[in-house]
């Protein structure tokens, strides 16, 4: 039996059906042209699409079925992803600098940054990021506040100066993360992991700590004020007055 005829696009081609209806029309473009239900921006069922390497700069994905997508190396800077479903999608080394994902949903996908990719001041806040592989990302200055991140694997994480304002990060596992400079005020990091973390200036104003393994970290001028360590870990943790806890 013949095999069914395999539809190209080339990057250029994707990037322009991207922007090329936002005047409003609503065109149908023949199947010869699109992949089913795949006509951005207008329907975004882009289930499995695989996308590697093509430029999204700036495009409106708002509400995106990306579900199982490939979406590794893609440049997806300044794209408007709010609200996309992004489960099991694999973002490894995706550029995602100053991209909006507010309110997405990013459960079990993958973005470890291995190698490359970019995340610099991303908008993650809301997001559900439950299961996501966020092992050596590049989260500096980004924003994940309310998102939720429990039993996340944050391994050597970068979220210099990241806004992690409510965000919850129950049992988390942030070991080695360099968090200097981030705030997690009211956020909920019981039972997280943060064994030889960095967080030097981090602000921890009223966060939950209870039962966190805080085994080597650094808490060097940080801000601890009505952050609560019940069963807290901080054995050899140097803290905001410099000493080293017993």
């Amino acid at each position: 039996m013949a095999g069914k005829p395999i539809l190209l696009l080339s990057p250029a081609l994707f990037s322009l059906l991207l922007t090329g209806c936002s005047s409003g029309s609503n065109p149908s473009p023949s199947a010869a042209t699109l992949p089913s239900n795949c006509n951005p921006p207008q329907h975004l069922f882009c289930a499995g699409a695989e996308l590697t390497e093509v430029n999204l700069v700036g495009a409106n994905l708002t509400g995106a079925d990306l579900r199982g997508s490939f979406l590794a190396v893609v440049d997806l800077s300044g794209a408007n992803l709010s609200g996309a479903d992004l489960s099991g999608a694999n973002l490894a080394s995706a550029n995602l600098t100053d991209a909006n994902l507010t309110g997405a949903i990013l459960r079990g996908a993958y973005l470890s940054f291995f190698g490359g990719g970019n995340n610099f001041g991303a908008n993650l806040s809301g997001a559900d990021l439950r299961e996501a592989d966020l092992r050596g990302a590049d989260l500096t200055t980004a924003n994940l506040s309310g998102a939720d991140l429990r039993g996340v694997d944050l391994t050597g994480v970068d979220l210099l100066d990241a806004k992690l304002i409510g965000t919850n990060l129950s049992n988390a596992y942030l070991k080695s993360a360099h968090l200097v400079g981030a705030d997690f005020s009211n956020a909920d990091l019981s039972g997280a992991n943060l064994s030889g973390a960095n967080l030097t200036n981090a602000n921890l104003n009223n966060a939950d700590l209870s039962g966190a393994d805080l085994t080597n970290a650094n808490l060097t001028y940080a801000n601890l004020d009505g952050a609560i360590l019940d069963y807290a870990n901080l054995t050899l943790a140097q803290m905001p007055d410099g000493l080293i806890h017993d």
